[in-house]
């Protein structure tokens, strides 16, 4: 069996750290390591529209932030699929199939679907659309006969509702889709990045992100404006650094040639949260010190940000040409799937039998 992989994000805004550390960052590795047959990512508009479709406007814009994210964070065209998701019309009939093999009880328990309807204030007003995108995000992954999924923890559900889908057609039409499988975060801090408010979550909606594209000084208002520890009061203190954003995104994004490089007084992270958690360390030294590490994260992303901003054309037409090959792929796993359910009446004959 061919090793594929199929991940992607919606494009209701500019990507931010939250993305790069849970998925953006992983795919580039991925993709370098010679180890898939086949990646897809997929920039996931007609996901998006289930909660915006009064803005659609919000999602044809950032259709090209997003692209733009992408390509300035590694992900290469040559290497990775990149496509647009409402260019695969053949999603949309895979995904009406498979919604007669799930029931409503089942969609409302999902707890990914309970988890962001509520966050999106739905209650009883939940759009159709919205309450079946699970059953959508199958149709993306089948289409593509992916065996791999990156996800984070929280979408673990929605990975397990695609499962059972899989498993259901090929229980009731033959061994026809693949069966996919989840690849979570190495490191956990990686996909629980929270807000800089200390939210439990990274959200745009929230006003709570570091942007992958913000200038070197916006970057260092978000930092220094960060919550910390709120007991952490003075600097002779104790700290906590556990539950501190600062000191998690620490743990995601610095090592030890920082600590050479920027705060030589200090080895590694272990030593400076040793010492934040005795107390005698204030919060600016430390957020000061953040800045400077995401500083060398993010300049080189935004320098190749800056050369593809500057070819937009060159932009769509990657975007282009992968919805075209990712179609190619999507139509041949239609055509299996009409022929397992034998809905191809015209194919060999079979309107005659």
């Amino acid at each position: 069996m061919r090793d594929v992989i199929l991940t992607g994000d919606r494009p209701t805004g500019r990507l931010h750290l939250g993305h790069y550390a849970g998925s953006l960052k992983n795919r580039v590795e991925l993709q370098n390591s010679g180890s898939y047959d086949e990646i897809y990512i997929m920039i996931a508009d007609s996901q998006a529209i289930t909660d915006n479709a009064d803005n659609i406007g919000k999602i044809r814009e950032n259709i090209l932030e997003v692209a733009l994210d992408y390509l300035s964070c590694g992900l290469d065209p040559e290497k990775s699929t990149l496509l647009i998701q409402s260019q695969i019309p053949e999603l949309c009939e895979l995904t009406f199939y498979y919604m007669n093999l799930v029931t409503l009880a089942r969609l409302q328990r999902n707890p990914t679907v309970k988890t962001e309807s509520a966050l999106r204030d739905f209650e009883n007003s939940i759009p159709v659309g919205f309450l079946v995108y699970p059953v959508s995000q199958a149709a993306d992954i089948t289409a593509f006969d992916a065996t791999i999924v990156p996800v984070g923890g929280d979408q673990l559900p929605m990975l397990e509702q695609a499962r059972e889908i899989v498993r259901s057609f090929n229980a009731l039409y033959g061994e026809t889709l693949v069966e996919p499988h989840a690849l979570l975060p190495k490191n956990e801090a990686m996909g629980r990045l929270p807000g800089t408010d200390g939210k439990a979550k990274m959200s745009k909606s929230l006003g709570n992100v570091i942007n992958l594209a913000d200038s070197p000084e916006e970057v260092k208002k978000k930092v220094m404006g960060m919550y910390t520890d709120p007991k952490h009061l003075r600097v002779e203190d104790p700290g906590n650094t556990k539950d501190n954003p600062v000191f998690i995104y620490l743990d995601v994004f610095s090592n030890e040639g920082h600590f050479e490089k920027y705060w030589p007084e200090y080895k590694n992270l272990e030593e400076l949260k040793a010492h934040y958690e005795r107390g005698g360390l204030g919060d600016v030294k430390v957020k000061r010190f953040l800045n400077q590490v995401l500083e060398e994260t993010l300049q080189p992303i935004r320098e190749k940000r800056k050369f593809y901003e500057a070819r937009p054309d060159e932009v769509y037409r990657i975007l282009q040409e992968g919805s075209i090959k990712a179609r190619r792929k999507a139509a041949a796993v239609l055509k299996r799937v009409r022929q397992a359910m034998g809905l191809e009446y015209f194919d060999q004959g079979e309107a005659r039998q």
